[in-house]
């Protein structure tokens, strides 16, 4: 599956794949565990291999706020703390028993010293990254709560079962209430 993942890149040669995953680790993560929690630095990044993650943050009345879901075949990190190597705004809990292929960021920087393909796999991840915060900007101004579910889950069918109701709420920025009325009025 990871060979797969960065060969969809087009940048990499089998021996730059292998040296990844020479530099790499499995890690399990158990269901309600942490990738990495607020206030934490952020010295690693992961590729999900199975399971779900949520992200989210603490708002100043002391209620979570999910912002973000990642999925298998998607990349995770607190990005700004580990671009800044400033304390982490977030936490990211799997929801899900999962797996992770984990690097260490000095792993990340000796890659990035032996090819220049790391580098722009770096950038392609960080170009993607803000097409995401952009495109889910857009939908919490442009979009309904309805329309942001139905994006969700057309985009990720299999998983959308597995996103407990009050994660998909928040992440919806509605009552539980409103979003089991969503839930029925929308059928695939």
């Amino acid at each position: 599956m990871e060979r797969d993942y960065f060969r969809s890149f087009n940048l990499f040669s089998e021996d730059e794949i292998e040296e990844f995953l020479k530099f790499s680790e499995v890690r399990l993560i158990s269901k309600n565990d942490y990738f990495i929690q607020e206030g934490e630095l952020c010295k690693e990044v992961g590729l999900v291999k199975s399971g779900i993650f949520r992200s989210f943050y603490t708002s100043d009345e002391g209620k979570d706020m999910t912002y973000c879901f990642r999925f298998p075949n998607h990349m995770i990190a607190s990005y700004s703390s580990f671009v800044s190597g400033c304390p982490s705004k977030e936490s990211m809990q799997a929801i899900t028993n999962a797996e992770l292929i984990i690097l260490k960021k000095d792993a990340v920087d000796e890659l990035v010293q032996n090819s220049l393909n790391w580098t722009k796999f770096l950038k392609i991840i960080a170009e993607q990254e803000y097409l995401e915060l952009e495109t889910r900007f857009f939908q919490l101004q442009r979009d309904s709560a309805a329309q942001r579910y139905e994006t969700l889950v057309k985009k990720h069918p299999d998983y959308i079962q597995n996103i407990p109701l009050q994660y998909l709420a928040s992440y919806l920025g509605i009552t539980q209430r409103h979003l089991s009325r969503i839930r029925k009025e929308i059928s695939f």
